[in-house]
Order: structure tokens, then C-alpha cells, then sequence
């Protein structure tokens, strides 16, 4: 079913179902009435009234600094709690889950320190960054220790920018300072660690997050959106997600705990965030030749190697970097807090919408703007329920995830703990993690098949566009299906709580937000993200004045939570999951198929298998048109589970535990992360530019073995699809 043709008009709150959850599947047109046994969900939720309570809660949320395991976050666990089990708009139960994790702190006795001049601290604009619980910018997992040598610049601190600067100078011994973007926070020190590199600063160019804007006085917070000179972007400086010390283990008292000295995907040098103001104080006294153009930013200097060390005409001439890190691991408990509404017909099955609750500091946008989209949906949901007006056919489930900001802990935990559970009986997983990075327009990710789940709500301020329209206007692709379509992103990586869902249990999973107008600016992601400026101020004056956009997420959010627990067959459409595999395969022919055939190695059978996929998918795809809606209610509702079956486990039918060994959490060979630029099967992908890189035996047949594991997934999909058809 095209996407184009489920997306309803006319819609005004969360709960107005009526005749959304049956679009599609059994040919029911725009307008028509719904029926009898929906009628409660076809009234109206005041928008008004939504965007009056997420900016409530939003306030609420925000108003103290509540990094993980803090009072801060204790007083937000008590606060969704409070709000999931209240007696007139609460959920049916909500409970706490609290796990023993390994999370990292700076030394608040002890501050970290970068010494060849004075570093700045992050100047207080308003009262909320002289808050004497915001947390110091510091790298967690980073080593604490003392290190001294003369600074170079090494970009992004990628592995080839490590490779270059090192055909131009010894790195031995040195301090190098990088930029955000390019590499992983964790990668910028473990790639340069093998060239004698001995210690790393993180800053932010205002190049990449400001468009190059500078000052305080005029350009940038409190005059605008972008960063002041002194932000400092936190974050978790480690590469696999969940608590490191419990792999593939839930992290309760009694588990058994690898040593700290095994943890993987770490930095092994100390490694330190700075502001943009103290970066440019020694980028722009570095010696040495100047780096390529594009290294080059928005410092008004050129941004030269160093000599190693600072130009002979610096103040800071023969002056060595120091680092004083003090950071330490603690063994903390954090919580996540959960809620259900359960399912009046098929209690045993899931949908799961997941929000982590812990921030940095104040964290209004990320992911304080998510909270609030998710408490106003419980609550328009919990109303309902409690007035005993509607309940779901499936079950709801709420999470609100714990320590996500150290690393996915608190949804990774609780997907390890309940594996068997959550992989039997889950049709899919919502998540909105930053629901608001700015007001233009919506943004997605998510498995093909959950694609067309997306209902036509108007953007805010308008009664005749829509957020689909709209979304086409700012971000569109070709479908050979359904021509021009809204361009929804995949889920190649682990960039927020759901990873251990998708990468880990197969389960389809969606990620939606409101961004802003990417053709603008050059901002990777909102200015402000992970420093003491993301605050209640710096949201409702910047990001979303009036908080229509939280309304207008929680609206298309909500309509979608509701559609997949309530629909009597799951609206998951396995032709868009086929259009994707064909585009892999195209890509992959296009890019590898030449060195392939040279090295004897032959695509021919993941074209057949992806042809076999297909044909099933279609197949499918029209008993699933035709099936008659009545007769399915009435007298084969096992027929309607056999048919939601199939879909509910298509993803975890590419899962394969052996194809990733050295990759923590992915076994979904569709959606690994990859290395490579080439946007087709991970595991061939890098293997191909692994052995066209080496051009050894060795390496190729590791490229035979990827393709031969996602042929073989791809053809078990397939079956998985044609099975129940006879």
C-alpha cells in the first residue's frame, strides 16, 4: 500500500482513530464512517490543551539538572511515576526497574583541567548554568591521568586524518586536538593511539555547528540558537551501547561483571571536551604548515599541523599541553520507569514506545522534549482508559529509559533482561527520543515496512497543509512504486534507544521528530546539544516558541502508537521492505559487482534471493488487500494472528548472531552499522572495501562470507513470508 494513500485528513488529537487503523488493508476510503465498536475513539482531543501540557511537563522536566542516577533524575523517576499512576489519567500499571550499571563521573573535588593558559568554563547566561549541579564538561568512560606534549591538529581525528598528519610529522608523544563529526567521540582517541598520540581535545567548530558565527554579543545564545563561544558538547565517549561490565547480560545485583580493565570501544588515552573559545586560542597559535582546505573552519586564522607545538611567535611558543583528568568509574543504580495499558483482544502481543528520560544538564531539548511528547500521549491515552472508553486490542507499553546518555544502558538492559519475552511476543517499537530539534518539518527513521503508518496531521499553524506535504517539500526520494514520497531515513546505526530493539531483537522500530530546514545550515544537530545552554529558555524562545511542534509530534506520534496497537492486521507493507532490498542490490552491483566477478565471487544468488523476496512480499501483500474484514473478526480471527505473525517477525528473520562477531549488539544484517560510504548490506560492504583496500585472498572470501549470510537471510525472509499463504 503506498504510503500516500493511509494519511487521513482531518485529524485533531491522539485518539480520533475511526477509520485510520483499518486504511489501507481492507479498501476503506477517505471519509467513510467508522465502525460502531470505534465510535469512542473518533472524538476530537483538544490541540490546545496538548500543547498547553507538554509545555507544562517540559517546564517541569527541565527544571533542575538530571544526569543519570542524580537526585535530579530521582525526582524525574518519581515525576512520571506520579504521573502514570494517577487515578483519572493514568496507565493500568506503571512500576520502576532498577539496574546496577558502570556509568563515569568527573571528580567534582577535582575538576578537569587543560593547562597551557587559562580554560574557560561555560559562562552563565542565565541562572540555570550557575546551577552548582551541572555537571562539568568531561568525556565519561575517558581514563583519568596526567599527560603532557606539544599540541597538533588533527582534524576530525579520523583514522586517515591521524594517517595524514603523521606523513607530515612525528605524532609521538603529542596532544592532539580534534573536532566533533567525521568519527565516533570514543574514535577520536582509540585512532590515535597507534601513532604515539598520547592524549586528545574535543571541541565544536562553529563551522559545523554555527554557521561560523562567533560572538556572544550579537550572534549567538542568548541573541539566537547557536552556541555560545564556552558550550561545552558532553557525551559518552564509548562505542557500544548498554553497561559495558554486563554484555548480553541484564545488569542486576548478582550478574557477573567483566573487569574494568576488559571493557571495549573506550578511549585509551584521556581525551577532554573544550568550547569553541578556548579551541581557537591554540588552534590559531599552532605552528607548522597549514592543513588542507577542508580542515580548515570558521577561526579567523589558518589552521596549521603544528610543528609539533606553537609557532615560534606565540606566547605559548615551546609551551607543552598538559591534561589533568580525573575521572573515575562508579558502579551506580539506574532506573527505568514503566508503564502499560494492556490489550483487550491480544494482551500478549506489544507495542512499545521508548523515551530515555536522563539528560546531560537541564536537557529541554534532548531529550526532555521527547518526555513531554511521551507523558502528554500517556495521558490522552489514560484518560480514555480510565473513562472506560476505549482500551487497545494490543498492549502499550511506556519506557522510559534511564542512562541513555552513557550509552543506550537503560533500554539495552532491559532488552537483554527480557529477550525471550520481548522477541516472541513484540510487534514494534516507537521511539522519540528528541521529539523537537527545531519547527519546519518532520523527520523519520525506521524499518521499510513501518513506513506507511505515518497519518496526515496539519502542520502547526495551518489548517490546509499537511506534515506529509510538508515533509515532501523538505526531504523527498523517488520510489519506482509510488513516485515522489517523503525520504525516510534507515536505521544503519545506534544513534539513540532504538538500537538494542532493532540491531539486537529484530523488532520493526520507528523514530520520528520535527527538525529544522537542513538547506539553512550546516548545524549537524541543534547548536546547543549536550551543553548547560539547552534549558527551558533556550527551547521555548528558539526551538519551538509556543510548543506547537511537541503538539504536532505527539499528534502523529500518538496516531501511530494507536494504529499499530489497535488494528485487527498490523499495517506493515513488505513491498516497501522489497523496494529497499532491490535498491541495496542495485547499489551493490553498481559499486562491487566488477571486482566481485574478478576475484570469483558472484552476486547472481543475492539477486535471485531478493527476487524470491519480492515475489512473497507481493504475494503477501495482496491476501492482505483482499482478506475480508468481516469474516476475519468474525469467524477466522486466527487467520488475522497468522497474517500478523508473519509481519511481526519479518525483521527478525534477518537476524543472524554469528555474522558481526566484533560488532557488540547487531545481529540484523540489513541494518548494521557500516564504515563504508556505499549504502548497501553492511557486512559486504565493508568487507568489500576491506579487501579492495588489502587486495588479499583472505579478505575477499570474508566478502563471499557476507554475501553469503545476507543471501541466505534475505531467501529465510522470503520463506518466512510465502509460508502462511497456502
Amino acid at each position: 500500500m503506498m504510503l500516500k494513500k493511509v494519511l487521513l485528513s482531518g485529524f485533531a488529537g491522539l485518539a480520533v482513530l475511526a477509520v485510520g487503523i483499518l486504511i489501507g488493508h481492507f479498501g476503506i476510503e477517505k471519509g467513510s464512517s467508522a465502525p460502531s465498536w470505534m465510535s469512542d475513539l473518533s472524538r476530537d482531543v483538544d490541540e490546545k490543551l496538548i500543547q498547553d501540557g507538554a509545555a507544562s511537563t517540559h517546564r517541569e522536566l527541565t527544571r533542575v539538572p538530571h544526569m543519570a542516577t542524580t537526585a535530579g533524575d530521582e525526582a524525574t523517576v518519581q515525576y512520571m511515576l506520579k504521573n502514570w499512576q494517577d487515578t483519572d489519567t493514568g496507565l493500568d500499571a506503571s512500576w520502576r526497574e532498577d539496574y546496577r550499571v558502570y556509568l563515569s563521573f568527573p571528580n567534582r573535588d577535582k575538576p578537569n583541567n587543560v593547562s597551557v593558559g587559562e580554560l574557560c568554563v561555560e559562562k552563565a547566561y542565565q541562572s540555570e548554568q550557575d546551577d552548582p549541579e551541572v555537571v562539568q564538561p568531561y568525556a565519561a568512560y575517558g581514563p583519568a591521568g596526567e599527560v603532557k606534549g606539544r599540541l597538533v591538529y588533527a582534524n576530525q581525528g579520523k583514522a586517515s586524518d591521524y594517517e595524514t598528519l603523521n606523513a607530515t610529522l612525528s605524532l609521538t608523544g603529542t596532544i592532539a586536538i580534534v573536532r566533533y563529526g567525521g568519527a565516533g567521540r570514543a574514535d577520536k582517541a582509540i585512532n590515535a593511539a597507534p601513532f604515539g598520540v598520547i592524549g586528545v581535545l574535543v571541541y565544536t567548530d562553529p563551522y559545523d555547528i554555527n554557521d561560523g558565527l562567533m560572538s556572544d554579543e550579537n550572534e549567538t545564545y542568548p541573541h539566537s540558537w547557536y552556541l555560545p563561544p564556552s558550550g561545552v558538547e558532553r557525551g559518552s565517549y564509548k562505542n557500544h551501547f548498554g553497561d559495558p561490565l554486563t554484555p548480553y547480560l541484564a545488569a542486576k545485583n548478582g550478574t557477573y561483571r567483566i573487569p574494568v580493565e576488559n571493557i571495549t570501544g573506550i578511549p585509551p588515552i584521556p581525551i577532554q571536551p573544550i568550547g569553541f573559545e578556548d579551541a581557537q586560542a591554540l588552534i590559531c597559535e599552532l605552528g607548522g604548515s597549514a592543513a588542507p582546505e577542508d580542515w580548515q573552519g570558521s577561526f579567523p586564522c589558518s589552521y596549521n599541523f603544528g610543528g609539533p607545538g606553537f609557532a615560534s611567535s606565540s606566547p605559548f611558543n615551546n609551551s607543552d599541553v598538559t591534561l589533568h583528568l580525573y575521572n573515575r568509574g562508579e558502579l551506580r543504580d539506574s532506573a527505568n520507569v514503566m508503564g502499560v495499558i494492556w490489550g483487550s483482544v491480544e494482551p500478549d502481543r506489544y507495542v512499545i514506545y521508548g523515551n530515555h528520560r536522563d539528560s546531560w544538564v537541564h536537557g529541554a531539548i534532548d531529550p526532555s522534549s521527547g518526555t513531554a511528547v511521551m507523558l502528554e500521549i500517556a495521558r490522552v491515552l489514560g484518560q480514555k482508559v480510565k473513562a472506560g472508553k476505549w482500551r487497545p486490542r494490543r498492549t502499550i507499553i511506556f519506557g522510559s529509559w534511564g542512562a541513555e546518555e552513557f550509552g543506550l544502558i537503560g533500554s539495552a538492559e532491559y532488552a537483554e533482561e527480557y529477550v525471550s519475552k520481548l522477541s516472541q511476543r513484540t510487534v514494534a517499537y516507537i521511539n522519540v527520543d528528541i521529539s523537537v530539534f527545531a519547527n519546519a518539518t518532520l523527520r523519520a527513521s525506521g524499518s521499510p515496512t513501518v513506513q506507511n503508518v505515518i497519518f496526515k496531521v496539519n502542520i502547526p499553524g495551518s489548517d490546509s497543509v499537511s506534515v506529509y506535504d510538508n515533509w515532501i517539500r523538505y526531504s523527498n526520494r523517488t520510489s519506482a512504486a509510488y513516485g515522489n514520497i517523503p525520504n525516510v531515513g534507515h536505521m544503519t546505526g545506534a544513534g539513540s534507544d532504538y538500537a538494542s530493539f532493532v540491531h539486537y531483537l529484530g523488532i520493526t522500530s520507528l523514530d520520528i521528530s520535527y527538525t529544522y530546514d537542513r538547506s539553512t545550515t550546516r548545524a549537524r544537530i541543534y547548536p546547543a546539544y549536550h551543553t548547560a545552554y539547552d534549558t527551558f529558555d533556550y527551547a521555548s524562545t528558539y526551538i519551538d516558541p509556543g510548543f506547537t511542534s511537541h503538539q504536532t509530534v505527539a499528534r502523529t506520534a500518538g496516531n501511530v502508537l494507536i494504529r499499530l496497537a489497535d488494528g485487527l492486521l498490523l499495517p506493515f507493507n513488505c513491498s516497501d521492505y522489497a523496494e529497499t532490498l532491490e535498491q541495496f542490490v542495485s547499489t551493490a552491483a553498481e559499486a562491487f559487482e566488477a571486482q566481485l566477478v574478478a576475484n570469483g565471487i558472484s552476486l547472481e544468488p543475492l539477486k535471485a534471493a531478493v527476487k524470491r523476496f519480492r515475489t512473497a512480499a507481493t504475494s503477501l501483500d495482496r491476501t492482505i488487500h483482499n482478506s475480508d474484514l468481516l469474516l476475519l473478526l468474525s469467524g477466522r480471527p486466527l487467520r488475522a494472528r497468522m497474517i500478523n505473525d508473519q509481519l511481526m517477525l519479518l525483521d527478525r528473520a534477518f537476524l543472524d548472531p554469528l555474522a558481526f562477531p566484533n560488532k557488540y549488539g547487531y545481529r540484523h544484517v540489513i541494518w548494521a552499522s557500516r564504515s563504508s560510504n556505499v549504502a548497501t548490506f553492511p557486512g559486504v560492504a565493508d568487507a568489500v572495501e576491506k579487501a579492495r583496500a588489502s587486495g588479499r585472498k583472505e579478505d575477499w572470501a570474508q566478502a563471499h562470507k557476507h554475501l553469503s549470510i545476507v543471501t541466505q537471510a534475505i531467501s529465510g525472509a522470503a520463506h518466512t513470508l510465502a509460508e502462511a499463504q497456502r
